[in-house]
């Protein structure tokens, strides 16, 4: 077996345009247990986006845009049902950016012998399969990225802006999140964007540049996403995984505090986990747990069980049918940030 004859059937991207839900997920109001849960969290999510004073947040954590969740994180952001993304750089950058270079992820299997896939250059991600030797081609285009930028610190978000415009300058033109938010001025902050494809690009550049070189700015991350937040009355999360993105949005109304610049609890919130809350950890962690931090607000709040590829098609399916986003305006929070590089003074 060669590298061509696992490398065959790509991964197809769900298309929620094509797909009217909203029947199926008003009659699981009903129903029981997920099934209740997941109405539930799709109706919060379409009050949020009728809700004139409110910002969304998109978090995206796990292996979703590889799994062929990427076209509905597009459609949200091209219909402005979402203003801001906190991600992982796997999503981001090894996954979307990877995939806007011209590659693609593939069908595989669980039970593939790893051993034969690691001779051939293929990394597998469950049952998707992806070309090693394509994801180097990755690292370097984001030490190429780097070599045309000043050498100074940059926040996540201005370099994944960067990243955008290389995009518009150089991509094969297929569907990217990273494109769209450049186009959509739609911010996309990384917290850990060295724990990426992104993280040996800036490696090998800075390794090459030892002297003058870009950086990565983790507080000026923190600063420019709780202007987001500062920016309109309410806000809304719809949290996709957990981990250290759904953690850095939620903290931002602790951080308005400390700016001396208190801002309302995330008034409506959505979680999509398969994590316990049992063993402590953030994943699996209630968002009624954060409102005991002042974070998200109890009102309307929802935690629905169910694993990502499932669940999202139908809760942003159902918001987009439901069609709150034809009046809704789009609100271009990187225009928040008038001077390159810079947040606005706290």
């Amino acid at each position: 077996m060669n590298k061509s004859d696992l490398l065959r059937v790509p991964v197809e991207h769900f298309d929620i345009k094509r797909h009217n839900v909203v029947p199926l997920v008003e009659a699981m109001e009903r129903m029981a247990f997920q099934a209740r849960n997941l109405h539930r969290a799709a109706a919060i999510v379409d009050q949020m986006l009728r809700d004139d004073d409110c910002i969304v947040f998109l978090t995206l954590a796990g292996s979703l845009v590889s799994a062929g969740l990427k076209q509905v994180v597009v459609d949200l952001v091209e219909h402005h049902m979402v203003d801001a993304i906190v991600a992982t750089g796997a999503n981001i950058v090894d996954q979307d950016f990877f995939e806007a270079l011209g590659f693609r992820h593939y069908l595989g299997s669980p039970r593939a012998d790893d051993d034969t896939l690691r001779d051939l250059m293929i990394d597998r991600i469950y049952d998707t399969y992806i070309d090693e030797d394509e994801l180097r081609v990755c690292d370097f285009t984001v030490s190429k990225i780097c070599e045309m930028l000043e050498p100074r610190p940059y926040s996540s978000r201005e370099f994944i802006h960067e990243m955008g415009a290389y995009l518009m300058r150089e991509g094969c033109g297929v569907p990217s999140i990273v494109e769209s938010c450049h186009r959509r001025e739609v911010p996309i902050f990384v917290p850990a964007l060295s724990d990426s494809s992104a993280g040996f690009g800036l490696i090998h550049h800075q390794s090459t540049h030892p002297g003058q070189h870009v950086t990565l700015d983790s507080a000026r991350d923190f600063l420019e996403l709780t202007e987001c937040k500062l920016s309109a009355p309410q806000s809304g999360l719809l949290m996709i995984g957990g981990g250290v993105p759904k953690n850095f949005v939620q903290d931002t109304v602790v951080a308005a505090e400390i700016l001396n610049r208190p801002a309302e609890m995330h008034k409506y919130a959505v979680q999509i986990t398969v994590a316990d809350e049992r063993d402590g950890g953030l994943s699996g962690s209630t968002l009624r747990e954060a409102s005991s931090w002042g974070k998200v607000a109890t009102s309307c709040e929802q935690m629905v069980y169910a694993e990502a590829t499932l669940a999202l098609p139908l809760v942003a399916g159902y918001a987009f049918h439901r069609g709150a986003w034809t009046n809704r305006r789009p609100r271009r929070l990187n225009q928040l940030f008038t001077v390159v590089g810079q947040a606005p003074s706290a």
